[in-house]
């Protein structure tokens, strides 16, 4: 009855995306391209509604995703690429494909021989490197810490998470001998080297380094917000107040802020 009800519902919705698109003046002029930055847009604040565990946004931001996702196939579909069947069809393929471990005869004992199956398949699929299919377009931290995944899978990696912290401080000495070059290039290339190498220490310690950014400049935010909230209350504002004024009520919501917990 369930699975009834909510098949009744997705066809009810795609009819809905389809009626939009003949007649909507603003739907049935989109094309793939000219959706490419919302839905990019749409998939952070899906991930912004999971770290924020705003679960009733979370709802509203799936759906709008479900929107795009729909709305490209069926643009697909009047171009003759594919249609929306086809995408529900080659993921479900997919996905019986990858499982073999519970859809087959596979034998899968931890999540680790799951991911190794998974990248075995993918060159069996007809990938030719390891590091084929990362998308071009992932935000920096994320594609650098997927790249370091996959090396990792063939055994390109430290063994000890003191080595990569080493080459971290390798990383640091390097840019700032790059600093006192002068040379713009350079220094941009050594600054590059010591992201990637933190990042690649950010798996060591089991840390998502595109998260840890997220979470550490969502912070920011909320502090600078509330020099600009202490600011005002005195008659002040951050353009007129110094730096020293702004640094200690800094400090002081740093150190009244609770102890994280263990």
């Amino acid at each position: 009855m369930d699975q009834s009800m909510n098949s009744t519902n997705f066809q009810n919705f795609v009819n809905i995306v389809r009626t939009l698109r003949k007649q909507c003046p603003w739907d049935s002029v989109q094309t793939s391209d000219s959706l490419r930055q919302s839905f990019l847009e749409e998939a952070y604040e899906v991930v912004e509604s999971i770290s924020t565990k705003q679960y009733n946004e979370l709802k509203e931001e799936l759906g709008d995703l479900l929107l795009h996702i729909v709305l490209q196939s069926i643009i697909a579909e009047e171009r003759g690429l594919f249609t929306l069947d086809d995408v529900i069809t080659s993921i479900t393929t997919k996905m019986i494909n990858r499982h073999p471990h519970v859809f087959g005869t596979h034998d899968a004992k931890s999540v680790e021989d799951v991911k190794q199956y998974w990248e075995e398949q993918k060159i069996a699929e007809g990938r030719e490197s390891l590091l084929d299919g990362i998308p071009h377009e992932l935000p920096a931290l994320m594609k650098a810490q997927r790249v370091q995944e996959r090396a990792s899978k063939a055994g390109f990696d430290w063994k000890e998470k003191s080595e990569v912290w080493k080459k971290v401080e390798e990383e640091v000495t390097e840019l700032k001998r790059a600093e006192t070059s002068k040379n713009q290039h350079c220094i941009e290339e050594e600054f590059g080297d010591l992201l990637f190498a933190l990042v690649n220490y950010s798996r060591f310690i089991n840390v998502s380094s595109e998260l840890a950014l997220q979470s550490a400049t969502r912070k920011f935010m909320q502090r600078f917000k509330k020099i600009e909230e202490t600011l005002k209350r005195q008659g002040k504002s951050v353009f007129s107040a110094s730096f020293e004024e702004m640094d200690a009520i800094w400090n002081e919501q740093k150190y009244d802020s609770p102890a994280p917990k263990t």
